[in-house]
């Protein structure tokens, strides 16, 4: 799999009415590595994400793709141009199959091939997911629905996934699990941008991290330096 230009966002402003939600922030995403966002609920995590995908648009600062600036490009350009979200709360369709909402991932692509084969590779990482096949997506359990966010989303064949609070609501067997499918996509050659208020879990799969607070980035580095400093270990280890 060809590797995605870096993601940037650089000087970003954002917000909705009159309410600034985040200030100057930029970050990056490197490709083949997992990167991180952490934050509480309020930092500005969600807006981060909706800027990336044009659904936010800033009032100053740019997104950019390698040397393509993205910003305000429609949000299907951005998904065309190989960046798939799995957001907040998994979002299944409950009324269609395992199956049809896999194929859903899929919709760009003409091949039935290339979705039979992607399908295989899905179900080669969710067993669940094939035994499940027929069963509606409003059916199964919150763990269930998380493998099948991530596999409709892989579906896309992406070359970066922004994975929205993967384990938000979910029991502490299929968080670890969750966040075991994360690293085997980045294994995979799948670029990850991960925001999450799980700290440990998170530091314990991603390379490299940013933490929001009050929608300004006060802490950045690998893993280690982000255990190591002092707002992080205030915040998030007492």
């Amino acid at each position: 799999m060809s590797k995605l230009p870096e993601l940037r966002l650089e000087n970003i402003h954002a917000g909705y009415d009159k309410a600034d939600v985040l200030t100057d922030v930029s970050i990056r995403v490197p490709p083949g590595k997992i990167t991180c966002i952490l934050g509480s609920n309020g930092s500005g995590k969600t807006t981060l994400i909706r800027t990336i995908l044009s659904l936010t648009e800033p009032r100053s600062g740019k997104v950019w793709l390698g040397d393509r600036a993205i910003t305000g490009l429609p949000t299907h350009l951005v998904n065309g141009a190989g960046i798939a979200c799995i957001p907040e709360g998994r979002k299944v369709f409950p009324k269609m199959t395992v199956r049809e909402n896999l194929y859903v991932g899929a919709y760009r692509e003409k091949s039935k091939a290339a979705i039979r084969d992607r399908l295989e590779q899905v179900y080669d990482i969710f067993p669940r997911l094939k035994e499940r096949t027929g069963q509606l997506g409003g059916t199964m359990s919150g763990g269930e629905q998380a493998m099948l966010s991530i596999g409709r989303g892989l579906m896309a064949a992406p070359q970066l996934m922004l994975i929205d609070e993967p384990s938000l609501g979910l029991s502490p067997r299929f968080v670890k699990e969750t966040f075991n499918v994360i690293q085997r996509i980045n294994e995979l050659g799948v670029t990850v941008l991960l925001v999450e208020q799980n700290v440990h879990q998170t530091l314990a799969v991603a390379h490299f991290g940013y933490v929001l607070m009050q929608g300004r980035v006060v802490a950045q580095g690998d893993t280690e330096q982000l255990r190591a400093n002092s707002e992080v270990q205030q915040a998030y280890f007492g």
